[in-house]
């Protein structure tokens, strides 16, 4: 039960423990209120998915290897594991995360391990589980341990009943899918947990992300990243979202930046905890006319199929971002033609590397 006025991470009781403000680690009275930002020590979660490696390179140049910690349940490949520290971490346990942020000395803590869209329409109970009881470990953790916790929400986090050109920050979400009634529910629950105990809570909406250094997930979107290889590879796609599906997207580079500098934002700076970024919206017609550009006998069809489709309708077309700009000065650089262009230079790149044949 959590009890007291609202401070940053004032005393409260967590997993049976009784802990009163004195016993909680507070930013010293005599600094300000901010939490140290020149040198954080980050720990990721979920980190071999889509996000957490090129995240934590990014991080590891702007504050040094060993303050960036990689994590997931499963083995690295060798690159990941050569590139900093990396550890087990099971979010379904409680006392193995305790351990790994009190004797890491963690003050900024990514949350990115979760089951996407589709996968998660198959597995209902395990998406619940680690989507919802793998959040509430961290908010527990990041509220007796005064970390800035960053939670990715997403497009799925919108319903049909949302605004959906462009979607806003703040609106009907109801989405109609595990994935994103869960990370409404983070939403939420950081913005309330903010609000009534001070907890550090930031949350991005993000768009469909395209990454040369990942394969697709399970999301909706990641049609907009198979393309690319099967451009360079059969030249022919088939796509499972009819050809006129808008969705907001974004090249990975992007969303690394905005999850970098806001994080890096001054709390006073912050006018919500949970923003949309954006940065383009295509439909698959339109990105293989651009990736056509360069390899001009591709071929695409459309075999759409119900599951993601029906998803992929209930989601907005465009995100609005304004407030993302407006509070912390959130802006993209890549638009289509760079995302294509620099998507089909890494691929390539890295098929030539492995030996492996280029259309």
């Amino acid at each position: 039960m959590l009890s007291g006025v609202r401070s940053l991470c004032k005393g409260f009781s967590v997993r049976g423990m009784s802990l009163s403000p004195r016993q909680i680690n507070r930013w010293p009275s005599n600094e300000s209120s901010e939490p140290p930002t020149d040198c954080p020590r980050v720990l990721i979660t979920g980190g071999l998915g889509q996000l957490g490696v090129g995240l934590a390179q990014m991080l590891r140049k702007q504050y040094g290897k060993e303050n960036i910690i990689l994590s997931d349940i499963r083995r690295p490949p060798t690159e990941v594991y050569n590139m900093g520290p990396f550890v087990y971490a099971d979010v379904l346990d409680y006392k193995n995360l305790r351990e790994l942020v009190v004797n890491n000395r963690i003050t900024w803590l990514v949350h990115y391990s979760a089951l996407l869209s589709a996968i998660g329409e198959a597995n209902v109970a395990l998406a619940r589980t680690i989507n919802i009881t793998g959040l509430h470990n961290v908010l527990d953790l990041a509220l007796e341990n005064c970390l800035r916790l960053f939670v990715p929400s997403t497009i799925g986090a919108f319903g049909p009943s949302s605004p959906r050109d462009p979607a806003p920050d703040l609106c009907i979400q109801r989405p109609r899918t595990i994935y994103g009634v869960s990370k409404v529910h983070a939403e939420l629950m950081g913005e309330y947990l903010h609000h009534k105990y001070g907890l550090d809570f930031r949350c991005l909406r993000y768009p469909g992300v395209v990454s040369a250094h990942s394969k697709p997930g399970g999301g909706t979107t990641d049609y907009a990243v198979q393309i690319f290889h099967d451009a360079l590879s059969s030249g022919h796609h088939e796509c499972y979202l009819r050809s006129n599906t808008r969705l907001p997207m974004m090249h990975i580079s992007d969303c690394h930046r905005a999850t970098i500098e806001f994080m890096q934002a001054p709390e006073s700076q912050l006018s919500l905890r949970t923003y949309n970024i954006a940065a383009m919206s295509f439909t698959p017609e339109e990105v293989a006319e651009e990736i056509r550009k360069h390899l001009p006998n591709l071929r695409v069809t459309y075999n759409p199929d119900t599951i993601r489709q029906t998803i992929a309708d209930s989601w907005p077309v465009r995100f609005d971002d304004s407030n993302a700009r407006q509070d912390w000065g959130w802006k993209p650089a890549y638009g289509l033609s760079e995302l294509v262009t620099d998507m089909l230079a890494s691929i390539r790149e890295k098929k030539n590397n492995a030996g492996l044949p280029v259309s």
